[in-house]
C-alpha cells in the first residue's frame, strides 16, 4: 500500500489529536480553544470587523457573537465603533487578555515539543516546509463542485 493514500486520514487524527492535546493544557488557563483562537487572532489583527474574526476562525457569526460577548463581559475583548460607519463595531484586546496571550503561546509551545519529540531540527524544517507548500497548493486551487 502507498504510504500516500492515508495521508487524509493521517492529517485529520493529528490534527485532532494536537488540538486535544492544546485544549487540555487551556483548561490549567480557563480558555477554551474558541477563545484562545480568537485572542491569537486579534492579536494579529486588532481592529477587526467581527464578520473579519469569524473568517479568520472559522467559527460560525453566531457563535462568535455569543462568545465576543462573554469575552466581552470577562474584560478580554472590547468592541469600538468604527470611525468611518457608524454602524460597525471594531474588536480590540484588552490589558487583561494580553498575559493570557502569553500563556496561550507557551501552552501551544508545550504541544508543539510533545508532537516533534525526537524528531531532529532539520525534519521538522521540512515539514512545515512540505505542510506549507501544500497549504499553499490546496490554496490557491478552487475546490470544484464535481471531480472527473
Amino acid at each position: 500500500m502507498n504510504s500516500l493514500q492515508n495521508i487524509g486520514f493521517l492529517l485529520k487524527d493529528l490534527s485532532r489529536r494536537y488540538v486535544a492535546r492544546f485544549e487540555t493544557r487551556t483548561h490549567s488557563i480557563s480558555m477554551t480553544l474558541m477563545q484562545c483562537k480568537v485572542l491569537v487572532h486579534l492579536q494579529r489583527s486588532e481592529g477587526a470587523s467581527q464578520k473579519k474574526l469569524s473568517e479568520l476562525t472559522d467559527i460560525e457569526p453566531m457563535t462568535m457573537v455569543r462568545l465576543l460577548n462573554s469575552m466581552e463581559l470577562d474584560k478580554l475583548v472590547e468592541r469600538r465603533s468604527d470611525p468611518l460607519d457608524r454602524r460597525a463595531r471594531r474588536l480590540y484586546l484588552t490589558a487583561k487578555a494580553r498575559p493570557l496571550l502569553n500563556k496561550i503561546w507557551r501552552l501551544a509551545a508545550q504541544v508543539r515539543a510533545e508532537m516533534f519529540a525526537d524528531i531532529p531540527k532539520d525534519e521538522r524544517e521540512i515539514f512545515m516546509r512540505v505542510l506549507e507548500k501544500a497549504h499553499e497548493n490546496l490554496s490557491a486551487t478552487p475546490v470544484s463542485e464535481k471531480t472527473s
